[in-house]
């Protein structure tokens, strides 16, 4: 035998092994299609995955059998699936596009390239085949070169009012004195130190660790932005630790640990400040009285994470020994089986309004006879309760008394209220009164105030007026923000003092916060009342904030199922047409539901930042859909219980006794691999002009850098846009900072246009607001950030970080 032979005998070998290879691959993707396939089209859904199979399956036949009419076959496939793609997207959508494309692209590359070797293929078909393929594999690096550059970005100039030059207020205070920096809560910094074109040059100024505890049961989440009063920033953990910082250095000055404890919910959001000399509220005989009391007259107020509200002299860190029981209030006084603050404890910070302080708490949700949600203000002097919002008994007056019990299971604040110092009212945003997703048995009280925000007289806790948000709330769409004051114009074009209210629906509340009213146009609009909970009677309207955009509610369909692949895009849109889900409001029922979105949100509690120099408004959200079910008494014996705020897919349910149920199941709609079922961004950051009340811009926001399918990082920054929680901070320069995604950077976006002009790489994910400040000491402009990791992320950190421009570009 000659060489040659040999040669061609060794050739054809391996193409018969290519062949066989190539056919078992194609008999595989057809059994999965095909199997899927007849799930879904049994379930109502499309029948292409089927026909898809089967033809596949075709395919790999023809393939062993060495028939050349398999090329065309594949050719065919391919284009009738590039066909039923553009139909069904109805748009050139590349992260809708994807998993409907590339696997039928790399099989017909692959087809391409074997039949090119098949024995007896002439030279031109041969030539052909290999060019096609080369083609086709070519615009599969160029698919997969094309994720690493953002999609989806929404640009509407002509939405937006022309925007006049930055400038920095002058009447703005030089202080973050609140959690939203002043009073109002719009996260503004009216500096222009930092700029769009200088942003690049940031560098690390200063990094302090906190010694927060990072491992072990119940170590919370760093959701905190620090005060800065003049040149001091005051922190705090998860578990209370305060600690003052020069700002210029990040040293501390002092720490102060109350060695406080909780079970669920471990946070610290911020804490209060207070200053005696700077409060008008006070009579003169009472200010009088202090005059030569120089302790304390500054003062940092903490509610703490085991129900504790306590005073620190802002200069030593000490406790103020007239507040309450040598520095500390008891908040679990009155509350009812708060179990030793796991059933209740603050999980906002003490919002001062002159020389009172009001307070909230986070109340579980799971049984009847839950701690109450009463709101109560107390005297920042001396820790006495001067008045309580206490829905169950509006009418109370003798709430401070030693025996005063509240009523139990009421709408709770767990979010931050808002001071309206001129209107002297305090803005509640609430929550449900328990549990959360059954009210078969809901009282007045729980029905007018749960999920509402209620203006309350600042001096006596009397509700001045409410306007609800969700009726007969069972999604847990708690208001999970600070209501945001605002000056804006209404339909007649006058000047309203108006209160901003971002939701978990997406949806975006403007009301007059004088009475109530919307000042943007809300429609009461019909939503489906079945098929419903055994017991449950459901609101059959829901108020539609339509005179605002709405952020990433777009109602779920099977076409807008998503995946990585074609293969886990099937096992969604099975997921999928296997739930009940009827839009938006989607009842609650034993048998699995969708509730999009979901109760993370929407909008979350990291709130918005406006601008207050062009009326542009900035917010961040999130789009997970869940699949949840109700689960039985009886039935709630099958499955592992867990308090967690989403088990996921570890067969648990979260106890929710009410009516004939027992438990909860909360499971995010994702595939196998941990992806979302919907289509991307999973979370993304939005402008709205307040002038005109339309979206400008809306960007992807966040990388899988840090994350990926299975939970295993990808290591690979594509800008799919992820889940977000925190919040932004706006400049008058122009930028809008942000730091709560899921890759971890600190990044700085061009306010006028969403563009990424910047970005920090962080040790460990953050979630909390970025604080912006010019120090008095130097002149220079910090940004800081909090960064103690995501939630449910395993990289915990303690890190406070602050950046600042080389002193050569500052100056």
């Amino acid at each position: 035998m000659t060489d040659d032979n040999l040669s061609h005998k060794g050739r054809r070998s391996i193409s018969d092994v290519a062949r066989v290879l190539f056919s078992l691959l194609a008999f595989i993707v057809a059994l999965a299609l095909i199997y899927g396939g007849i799930k879904l089209l049994a379930l109502g859904g499309s029948s292409y995955y089927l026909i898809a199979g089967l033809a596949y399956l075709l395919l790999a036949a023809l393939y062993l059998l060495r028939k050349r009419l398999g090329l065309a076959l594949s050719v065919v496939i391919f284009l009738a699936t590039c066909v039923w793609a553009f139909y069904e997207v109805r748009q050139f959508s590349y992260w809708q596009l994807l998993p409907r494309l590339v696997v039928p692209a790399v099989i017909l590359t692959l087809s391409l390239w074997v039949s090119a070797a098949l024995a007896g293929t002439s030279l031109r078909t041969r030539r052909l085949a290999n060019r096609f393929g080369f083609a086709v594999f070519l615009g599969l690096i160029a698919t997969f070169v094309a994720a690493f550059f953002p999609h989806g970005a929404v640009s509407n100039p002509v939405a937006t009012t022309a925007m006049p030059a930055s400038k920095a207020s002058q009447s703005a205070p030089e202080n973050w004195e609140f959690f939203g920096r002043n009073a109002s809560g719009t996260r503004f910094a009216p500096y222009t130190q930092i700029t769009p074109e200088n942003v690049n040059k940031l560098q690390v100024a200063w990094t302090y660790r906190t010694g927060r505890r990072t491992t072990g049961a119940g170590a919370g989440v760093d959701e905190n932005t620090p005060l800065q009063i003049g040149s001091v920033l005051y922190s705090c953990t998860p578990e209370n630790l305060i600690t003052a910082l020069d700002g210029d250095t990040g040293k501390p000055i002092w720490k102060f640990d109350p060695h406080a404890k909780s079970e669920e919910h471990v946070t610290c959001r911020g804490v209060g400040y207070y200053d005696i000399d700077k409060d008008d509220s006070l009579t003169a005989e009472v200010k009088a009285s202090y005059s030569n009391d120089q302790q304390c007259r500054q003062r940092i107020l903490v509610s703490s994470v085991d129900a504790r509200l306590f005073a620190l002299d802002a200069h030593t860190g000490e406790l103020c020994p007239s507040f309450g029981d040598n520095g500390y209030v008891d908040l679990k006084k009155g509350m009812g089986p708060t179990e030793n603050s796991k059933r209740y404890h603050p999980t906002s910070l003490p919002v001062v309004m002159g020389h009172l302080t009001v307070v909230g708490g986070w109340v579980r949700d799971i049984v009847a006879n839950e701690p109450s949600g009463a709101v109560r203000a107390f005297d920042v002097l001396t820790g006495k309760l001067v008045w309580a919002w206490d829905v169950g008994a509006p009418e109370s007056a003798d709430a401070a008394a030693d025996d005063h019990q509240f009523s139990l299971e009421t709408p709770n604040v767990w979010t931050i209220p808002t001071y309206d110092k001129a209107l002297n009212l305090v803005y509640l945003p609430t929550g449900n009164g328990p549990p959360d997703y059954w009210g078969g048995d809901r009282n007045q009280a729980k029905e007018k105030y749960g999920s509402a925000v209620v203006a309350v007289d600042a001096s006596t806790g009397k509700a001045k007026w409410v306007y609800q948000i969700v009726h007969h709330d069972v999604w847990d769409y708690d208001l999970p923000s600070q209501p945001v004051l605002y000056d804006m114009k209404n339909a007649q074009g006058e000047t309203t003092p108006v209160l901003i209210q971002t939701t978990k629906t997406g949806h975006i509340f403007v009301l007059d916060r004088r009475t109530g009213k919307p000042v943007t146009e809300v429609q009461e609009r019909p939503v489906p009342t079945s098929p419903a909970a055994e017991g449950e009677h459901l609101s059959p309207t829901q108020p539609y904030s339509v005179g605002m955009p709405v952020i990433g509610a777009e109602p779920l369909t099977e076409e807008s199922m998503w995946g990585v692949s074609t293969f886990d895009q099937l096992y969604c849109r099975i997921m999928f047409k296997d739930s009940v889900y009827v839009g938006p409001f989607t009842p609650p029922t034993e048998k699995p539901y969708i509730e999009w979105p979901g109760l993370l949100g929407g909008m979350n509690w990291g709130g918005i930042s406006i601008d207050e120099n062009t009326g542009m408004m900035f917010v961040n959200d999130m789009r997970v859909p869940l699949r949840m079910s109700l689960v039985t008494k009886e039935n709630t014996k099958k499955f592992k219980v867990s308090t967690d705020e989403v088990p996921g897919f570890m067969g648990t349910i979260r106890p929710q006794v009410a009516g004939i149920y027992g438990g909860i199941r909360i499971d995010i709609l994702q595939s196998p691999l941990g992806v979302p079922c919907n289509n991307p961004p999973f979370g993304s950051m939005s402008a709205i002009d307040l002038n005109t009340q339309k979206l400008a811009w809306q960007v992807p926001l966040g990388t899988v850098q840090d994350t990926g399918p299975l939970g295993i990082k990808t290591k690979m920054p594509i800008p799919l846009g992820m889940p977000t929680l925190g919040g932004p901070t706006s400049t008058a320069s122009g930028l809008v900072f942000f730091a709560g995604t899921q890759d971890y950077y600190l990044r700085a976006l061009d306010s006028a246009t969403g563009k990424e002009v910047w970005k920090a790489r962080l040790p460990v994910g953050a979630v909390a607001a970025p604080l912006i400040y010019k120090s008095p000491a130097t002149g220079k402009q910090y940004v800081v950030i909090s960064a103690g990791g995501m939630s449910h992320s395993p990289d915990v950190g303690d890190y406070i970080i602050a950046y600042a421009l080389p002193d050569s570009v500052s100056k």
